[in-house]
């Protein structure tokens, strides 16, 4: 009976012991997620005439990209505000012809995509060209499968509850009517509109995530200080859309922000950011007219 009961409280000692390991070990794990460490890389710039280089060159950059968009989102929100009927029943559309000629429409809706490619391009050339590799910000092919499953969940992830937020919004009169695409039926419209859904995440996941925070890094702002900011850049250039709009747009944009922060991935964003824009785009378009709940 000693022996039996001697070991009985061993083992109740050892549960008790690996039980507040592993309560610590997820207490760390939580708290490095809340409130990551600032990578060695990039190193924080001293110089002041480097800083203030970095610094007019991220503001020129979103000037003329997504910041701007930002700007013109918000008037857009103030002029539906302004009107007479509610947001909910004003309608906006993303995706919308551009010529009434089929070819012209086709052509200008490649270079709108093609716009977009390059504002992200943009973005990854001045972090390159300040002396940075590609791998630094995870756009490299090292685990492609990974990054694919990574992006697939965040699909799930985000897609359902963002579609949740953005009907509950609506019918509280919070949210626009958004169409995501009005384009025709034509040959070219499931492809051009896979092409917009690259093209909108490639943009906004690189300047947005990859560019924006690392530079906050090379200017000493801390993770989350950086993140917030990042976040609600990324909801700002929604707020055409309502203020659902903007709120799930930023929250978007904490999951994915931190998720770049502790992961060094950008690729997972893109391929979910791509997947949700399909969804939304093509769907839309395939099921418009069909279904009645939607707008």
């Amino acid at each position: 009976m000693i022996r039996i009961d001697g070991y009985r409280s061993s083992y109740a000692a050892d549960l008790v012991f690996y039980g507040l390991g592993y309560r610590a070990t997820v207490s760390n794990a939580t708290r490095s997620w809340l409130n990551p460490p600032r990578p060695a890389e990039p190193v924080a710039l001293i110089d002041p005439a480097a800083r203030r280089a970095v610094l007019i060159e991220v503001v020129l950059v979103f000037t003329v990209t997504l910041g701007l968009s930002g700007m013109r989102s918000l008037l857009s929100l103030v002029d539906s505000l302004l009107r007479p009927e509610p947001l909910s029943e004003q309608r906006v559309a993303i995706n919308v012809p551009q010529a009434t000629a089929d070819l012209i429409d086709l052509l200008k809706q490649l270079l709108s995509i093609t716009q977009l490619v390059g504002w992200g391009a943009l973005g990854v050339y001045l972090l390159w060209r300040g002396g940075m590799r590609l791998a630094e910000i995870g756009l490299d092919r090292r685990h492609p499968r990974r990054d694919l499953l990574w992006g697939l969940g965040l699909t799930a992830l985000i897609g359902l509850p963002g579609l949740a937020l953005y009907f509950v919004g609506w019918k509280l009169g919070f949210n626009l009517a958004v169409q995501p695409s009005t384009l025709d039926e034509t040959w070219w419209r499931p492809v051009t509109l896979t092409m917009a859904a690259f093209g909108n995440s490639f943009a906004e996941e690189m300047l947005v995530v990859g560019y924006l925070l690392t530079r906050l890094r090379q200017l000493g702002v801390r993770e989350n200080s950086a993140l917030l900011l990042s976040a609600v850049l990324r909801g700002s250039y929604h707020l055409y859309q309502g203020f659902g709009g903007f709120i799930g747009n930023v929250v978007m944009g904490l999951v994915f922000g931190r998720i770049w922060q502790r992961t060094n991935r950008i690729w997972p964003l893109v391929v979910a950011h791509t997947m949700l824009d399909i969804f939304a785009f093509v769907g839309y378009a395939l099921l418009r007219g069909r279904v009645s709940w939607l707008p």
